[in-house]
């Protein structure tokens, strides 16, 4: 049997959904293929042992009965192979990517350049033009310390007042406009902008999570989402569609709202569908995706153009998560898709 650590929890915003994806994860493991070592990393960074985690209620920081683990680097080194069911910064954005190279342990997903690219909303978006992968038009602003910077479309770096900048973007794009900080899963620290008042609040609001802020064009339409498996020969899941209870698919909406839902397969024309399942595996290719990705995008109400949203690549893994849903309908129930996943990560 294999040593499969699974970590999750982590130091992002984003512990408690990596904590029910991992839960999950878990859950639906073949126990006969795997001795199964847990690691949970709190809020602080500090890394523990769990012991008899399907029986845990609570969620990892109020654990009681976790063992500190004072040497990470050996203990990783008795592990076969590690599954980082972790989203958000330190988890999905290359950091534990680079530390598993360094150890040489295999690991499920994407390596350390797709994983950094894949988190990073800004640079994404530039990886995605040069593919000529379509998305909305958006404009990138950067806060360092008290100093907004407009970086303009040839990267030229412009110091300005707040109120300048937001009249820039008013006069490049149209409203509504939604604001992300580039680094943060979850539709955490995101925000709709209906005029001009609301774009500065929102502005402020998303440089609380990061340094890097995306202003994007917003697009009436509806949300689809695709998932996509593998290494070289890539597959692509069915289509799903996001309705969302709230304006737009906040982190309440996606975990504390009820009436959002998800339908799998979308109700998309074939066509349409075939068309998103080709470019999400172009994203993949585009970042130099391994393992496994879930790629959002938008169908435009009316002219029915498709636009790339963005790309994850650890996506949920929850029970009410769209990734292990459309493969499970896709053909490849939970418990196979994780064997595939691991296999990846070994080849």
């Amino acid at each position: 049997m294999k040593n499969l650590g699974i970590i999750l929890g982590g130091m992002s915003t984003e512990n408690e959904v990596s904590w029910m994806s991992g839960m999950s994860v878990i859950k639906n493991l073949d126990k006969e293929k795997y001795n199964i070592y847990i690691i949970y990393i709190d809020k602080q960074g500090k890394w523990f042992e769990v012991q008899n985690i399907e029986n845990k209620e609570k969620i990892g920081e109020e654990l009681e009965d976790k063992v500190i683990i004072n040497n990470i680097v050996e203990y990783l080194k008795k592990l076969d192979v590690v599954f980082p069911v972790l989203h958000g910064l330190y988890g999905e954005d290359g950091t534990i990517q680079g530390l598993l190279e360094l150890l040489k342990i295999p690991y499920v997903g994407c390596g350390v350049l797709a994983s950094s690219v894949g988190m990073d909303k800004v640079y994404s978006k530039i990886v995605f033009e040069k593919a000529q992968i379509p998305q909305t038009p958006y404009c990138y602003i950067r806060k360092i310390n008290e100093n907004y910077i407009y970086i303009d479309a040839e990267f030229n770096e412009h110091t300005l007042e707040l109120d300048e900048i937001t009249n820039k973007i008013s006069q490049n794009l149209k409203y509504p406009v939604f604001v992300k900080p580039s680094n943060s899963g979850s539709s955490v620290g995101v925000k709709k902008a209906n005029d001009i008042k609301e774009l500065k609040d929102a502005i402020e609001y998303a440089s609380e999570f990061d340094s890097k802020i995306l202003v994007e064009q917003g697009i009436v339409g509806k949300e689809i989402e695709c998932a996509v498996l593998g290494n070289n020969d890539v597959i692509s899941s069915c289509t799903g569609e996001v309705k969302a209870a709230d304006e737009f698919y906040s982190y309440d909406a996606k975990y504390n709202n009820n009436e959002s839902r998800t339908v799998i397969p979308a109700e998309i024309s074939d066509e349409k569908s075939e068309e998103i399942r080709k470019l999400a595996k172009k994203a993949f290719k585009a970042i130099d995706g391994k393992g496994l990705a879930r790629v959002d995008f938008f169908v435009e109400e009316g002219t029915e153009k498709v636009y790339i949203n963005e790309i994850n690549t650890l996506p949920g893994f929850t029970n009410i998560s769209m990734y292990p849903m459309m493969f499970e309908h896709s053909g490849i129930p939970y418990t196979e898709l994780l064997n595939k996943l691991i296999s990846l990560a070994e080849e």
